[in-house]
This record gives C-alpha cells, sequence and structure tokens, in this order.
C-alpha cells in the first residue's frame, strides 16, 4: 500500500475513532512533518493550522501571521481603508461642484474674487515692506557714519535697527505665506475647473 493510501486509511480510522463531539486537527512541525491529532501541542498553538471533518477533508484553516506579516496586512488594510475614503471624497466633491456652478465661466468668476482679496492683502504687504525696507537703511545709513567717524552706535539706534530687522523679517514671511495663498487658490481653481469640464462637458 503506498503512503497516500496508507495516510487516507489512517485518518480514516482516526477520524471515525473519535466522539461525534472531538476534532481533527493537522499542523505541521518545525522539520516539515504533518501530523494530526484532537489537540493541538503548545509549542505549535501560534502555527497555521487545519480543522478536518471525518472525511479527512479541511473544513476550517487558521492561519498565525508573524509580526511582519501582520503589521504587512494591517499596512495593507488601512492602505484601502484610506482608498475608499479618498474615492467618496472624491465623490462628494464632485457632486458640490456640479451643484454649485452651471458651467466653467462661473469658476472663473470665483476665482477671480477670491484672487482680488489675496492680491489685496499681497499688495498691502508688499508696501509696508517697502516702508520698512527704506526704514531700515536709513537706521544702516546713520549707524554707518558713526561707525566711520570713530562714534558709538547709541543704544537707541541700535534698538531701531533690531527692531525694523524684526519688522521686515515679519513681513516678509507675510508676503510670502500670501503669495503661497494666492498659487493655492490659484491650483485650486485650475482643478476644479478641470474637473468640472471633465464631469459635464461644459
Amino acid at each position: 500500500m503506498d503512503k497516500t493510501k496508507l495516510l487516507v486509511v489512517l485518518l480514516a480510522g482516526l477520524a471515525f475513532s473519535l466522539p461525534a463531539a472531538a476534532k481533527l486537527y493537522k499542523w505541521v512541525d518545525d522539520k516539515g512533518t504533518t501530523h494530526y491529532g484532537e489537540t493541538i501541542p503548545p509549542e505549535y498553538a501560534n502555527k497555521n493550522r487545519a480543522e478536518l471533518n471525518k472525511a479527512g477533508q479541511v473544513v476550517n484553516t487558521k492561519e498565525i501571521l508573524t509580526p511582519e506579516e501582520r503589521l504587512a496586512k494591517e499596512q495593507e488594510g488601512a492602505r484601502k481603508r484610506d482608498d475608499a475614503a479618498a474615492v467618496l471624497e472624491q465623490k462628494r466633491r464632485d457632486k458640490a461642484l456640479i451643484e454649485t456652478y452651471s458651467n466653467s465661466k462661473e469658476i472663473d468668476l470665483a476665482r477671480s474674487r477670491n484672487l482680488q482679496q489675496i492680491e489685496g492683502r499681497i499688495n498691502s504687504a508688499s508696501s509696508q515692506l517697502k516702508m520698512a525696507n527704506d526704514n531700515l537703511l536709513a537706521f544702516q545709513k546713520e549707524a554707518n557714519e558713526r561707525t566711520k567717524t570713530g562714534q558709538k552706535i547709541p543704544a537707541t539706534l541700535q534698538q531701531d535697527l533690531n527692531e525694523s530687522q524684526a519688522r521686515l523679517s515679519r513681513l516678509q514671511q507675510e508676503l510670502d505665506k500670501y503669495k503661497a495663498e494666492k498659487a493655492a487658490v490659484e491650483a485650486r481653481y485650475d482643478a476644479d475647473k478641470a474637473r468640472y469640464k471633465e464631469l459635464t462637458g461644459k
């Protein structure tokens, strides 16, 4: 009798000798040898196993993942959830886009209105920046003249220099922020317009 037939006979004998409520398990040890029994040895509790019926057929399996496999599975699950959330968000944005505008020209008008406000802030910051720079240059000129003639720079002048430099830096940061905001608004409306045309053909 070959090994396969012998295995089937052994399984059948083992299965029919079990009580009705007993379960038969199949597992593989660290050497690759397959085992069958009513209980899983404690040292193999964290390894893959299969539950068999009386005919020796697999009716249930339990896969024990390694920490690396578990992490990969969790990451894959998180990626799928993120993808599903992105799809729902895109559908929401598409619906809002279609309900908000009647044609792409309305998107251009909304874009212009929003940019006007930002451009106003940019112009104001630019003007203040120029004034702050002029003041700083004046204080620096005065300090340089005193230094050339060997005079000590007064504490009040040094304070004016420090405050002017700080104000100049602050205004430059504000201007950079407004310019970045303008670029973001332009990009958003350009994307909305392209998507609107894609959805409606208008």
